[in-house]
């Protein structure tokens, strides 16, 4: 089938979520979750009547969006059966695998494209809950992102989106969409995840303003254009976004790249999400310096290698509890390895980078994790977790109460992996002083954040001013 571009849909998603048909739809998804349990089902059949009217409002308002979407007519449809199958079911727990499997986002990324997406799901960082939620969204694919993924950065998978409206599971701070959060009777070949690309860049914007107000930051001129434009912004972590998630596939792999359903050390899930991260950082350097790229590309590199430093050294490593954060331990890593390398100061009160010399240090960190990588391909299991604590021990220092820190006579080598893993404490590299004050002031601004989109202002809250 053809899509027609986003200049010649009849409405945009700008548009289609002042619509009626939309309003009906949300509001009956929302009062539908009033009766859902856990995984999805009604249990009370008291309830079936309140929860059958409002399917019955939600495959009204789904059949008069259709027409706004003819590349997810088949889905919409099938949408529209599964919900039907599920009443007919008793409202068990719900099965939408067959509308999941028609529904292909990565098969027309056009920018602007809409898509409107309704699926019992939970939400990553968000819900847990497996409700019925509705997203209206449509797709982020600038020029420049077709060519880096035409070209150098393959990724079939990646569909970067920007929110336009959503029910509760989606005002959290959830940024991806992902299929193996709908409910379904059957897993899948997953053949496409979704980023909420304008949300990454609003909360960022934010952070990254009080961030540098509270400590005396005096950002470059290009890196400070990132908070004034919402745009430029996002388009910038569609970048990073791109070669990140391609990295989990790539590159010398001592395991599985995904770790999935593995239980080891959450130490080494922070090196996993930061190796990817500083490929993204490593490689932007390169599209920087490459006269064969386009303008554009070559302008967004240089602001990925903003983005990846300001993102994990103000908001990862503090965001978050200090229960095995995995992404925050990479955030705290990133900055004392930038510390410790003098490009990176804390001097008098006031934060100040050495740019001219940052790009080096931070690639020289991307080589040591991925040369541990690399020689841990001949190493056992236990002895690449050594490793890698190594590596992260000799710039960050470890909580004193930790067995680990002891060394390998105090680690119990001789059982199952597992009680390594036991070893590991919660926070097994606590704040420095330096993030412990600086989470203090910055707090209100990060939890300010939840549900933010790009239509969200990167202004701060009054409460969150310093």
């Amino acid at each position: 089938m053809s899509v027609k571009a986003r200049d010649e849909l009849q409405l945009q998603a700008a548009e289609i979520r002042s619509l009626p048909a939309w309003q009906e739809l949300k509001a009956s998804v929302i009062d539908l979750q009033q009766v859902q349990v856990k995984d999805g089902s009604v249990p009370e059949i008291s309830d079936h009547p309140r929860a059958n009217a409002n399917i019955d409002k939600i495959l009204t308002s789904i059949q008069l969006l259709q027409p706004h979407f003819p590349h997810d007519s088949e889905y919409l449809g099938l949408v529209v059966q599964d919900f039907v199958k599920w009443q007919s079911a008793g409202l068990g727990e719900p099965d939408f695998l067959d509308s999941l499997l028609a529904f292909q986002p990565q098969q027309w990324r056009i920018n602007g494209l809409p898509h409107l997406v309704v699926f019992p799901m939970y939400t990553q960082n968000g819900s847990t809950n497996r409700f019925v939620e509705a997203v209206l969204i449509d797709v982020i694919w600038p020029e420049f992102i077709d060519e880096l993924e035409s070209t150098k950065y393959s990724n079939k998978l990646f569909v970067p989106v920007h929110f336009w409206d959503f029910t509760p599971g989606y005002d959290t701070n959830s940024a991806v969409l992902f299929p193996e959060s709908v409910a379904v009777r059957s897993t899948p070949k997953f053949t496409w995840g979704a980023i909420f690309a304008d949300r990454e860049a609003a909360r960022f914007r934010r952070v990254l303003k009080a961030a540098a107000e509270i400590t005396s930051l005096q950002l470059p001129d290009d890196a400070a254009a990132l908070i004034d434009d919402q745009k430029l912004c996002q388009e910038t972590f569609v970048m990073w976004d791109l070669i990140h998630d391609r990295t989990h596939m790539r590159g010398d792999l001592p395991f599985d790249p995904f770790m999935i359903k593995q239980r080891m050390p959450y130490f080494l899930y922070s090196l996993e999400e930061l190796r990817c991260d500083l490929t993204a950082f490593k490689e932007s350097v390169l599209v920087e310096k490459d006269e064969a790229a386009s303008e554009e590309a070559r302008k967004h590199a240089k602001l990925v290698q903003y983005a990846v430093i300001f993102d994990r050294i103000f908001r990862f490593a503090i965001t978050g509890s200090r229960v095995r954060n995995y992404d925050g331990l990479g955030g705290q890593l990133l900055f004392a390895w930038m510390h410790q390398h003098r490009v990176l100061h804390w001097t008098d009160g006031k934060l100040s980078i050495d740019w001219k010399d940052v790009a080096g240090v931070v690639v020289e960190l991307a080589i040591a994790v991925e040369e541990l990588y690399w020689r841990s391909i001949d190493r056992p299991k236990t002895a690449h977790w050594l490793a890698a604590y190594e590596l992260i021990s000799t710039t960050l220092t470890p909580n004193p109460a930790s067995a680990w820190a002891k060394g390998p006579d105090a680690l119990p080598l001789d059982g199952a992996p597992r009680g390594l893993t036991d070893q590991v404490l919660d926070d097994e590299f606590p704040l420095s002083m330096f993030y412990e004050a600086l989470e203090k002031k910055m707090r209100p601004v990060i939890e300010s954040t939840a549900g933010i989109t790009g239509d969200a202002s990167a202004q701060l809250p009054e409460e969150a001013s310093v």
